[in-house]
C-alpha cells in the first residue's frame, strides 16, 4: 500500500469504476509550446498510465496545435479561438502538465486560460509538473488561476525532477515511483469530475429559472 493511500486510509485497490455507462472526457493539456518542449513526453505517459485504468477517455491537449495570439493585442489572428472553446468545451476534467518557468507557469498556458471562462467552469483537474524543484512553485501559481476559473483541483501531485525524473534534462526517464504518484491523482481527480457534474447541472437549472 502507497504511503498516500495509508494516509487517506484507502485500500489498494483504485476505484476505477464510475457511476452510470458515458466515460468521463480527461484532457491532458500540454502547458507549453516553446521549440525543444518536453511536455509531449510527459503528456504521453501520463496517457498510457491512465488509459491502463479503463476509468475514463483520455485525449492529449496540445495548446501548440491551436492559433492563440496574445489575447487582446491588435491585428492578430486568433481563428484558432473557436476550435480551442469548442475543445475544452468537450472535457468533464483535466490534466494540467506543468513546466515551470521563472517560479510560474509558462506564457503560453495562461494565455490559454484566459482565453475561455464558461468552458472551464465548474470541472476538475490534476497538475503533473516538472522542474528544477518540481514545479511546485508553478504548480502553486496555477491552483490560484484554476480556483478563479472555478476548476476544482485535487490534492494529490506529482512533481517530475529534472534532475532525477529526465536525462540530460531533454529525455523523460520517470522513476518508478511517479507512477504510482500518478495513480494516486487519478483516483482523486475521477470521483471530483464525476461530482462536477452534477455542479453545472445545478448551475444550469439555476441559469435557466
Amino acid at each position: 500500500m502507497s504511503f498516500l493511500n495509508r494516509l487517506f486510509g484507502k485500500s489498494d485497490e483504485s476505484q476505477h469504476n464510475q457511476g452510470g455507462t458515458t466515460m468521463l472526457n480527461i484532457g491532458i493539456l500540454l502547458g507549453s509550446t516553446r521549440e525543444g518542449r518536453v511536455s509531449p513526453q510527459v503528456g504521453e505517459w501520463v496517457k498510457e498510465l491512465a488509459g491502463k485504468r479503463g476509468d475514463a477517455n483520455y485525449e492529449v491537449i496540445d495548446i501548440a496545435d491551436y492559433n492563440l495570439p496574445l489575447l487582446g493585442e491588435a491585428g492578430q489572428d486568433a481563428s484558432g479561438a473557436a476550435a480551442w472553446s469548442e475543445k475544452i468545451a468537450q472535457m468533464d476534467g483535466f490534466i494540467f502538465i506543468v513546466q515551470e518557468y521563472n517560479h510560474s507557469i509558462s506564457a503560453s498556458l495562461k494565455n490559454a486560460l484566459d482565453y475561455l471562462r464558461v468552458e472551464w467552469n465548474n470541472k476538475a483537474a490534476g497538475i503533473v509538473s516538472y522542474g528544477s524543484v518540481g514545479g511546485a512553485r508553478a504548480t502553486e501559481h496555477l491552483r490560484g488561476i484554476l480556483s478563479e476559473l472555478s476548476i476544482a483541483h485535487v490534492r494529490v501531485h506529482p512533481a517530475l525532477s529534472l534532475f532525477t525524473d529526465f536525462e540530460n534534462g531533454t529525455h523523460f526517464a520517470p522513476k518508478d515511483v511517479q507512477a504510482q504518484s500518478v495513480n494516486d491523482m487519478l483516483d482523486q481527480l475521477l470521483p471530483w469530475t464525476e461530482a462536477m457534474q452534477s455542479v453545472r447541472t445545478k448551475a444550469g437549472e439555476v441559469a435557466n429559472n
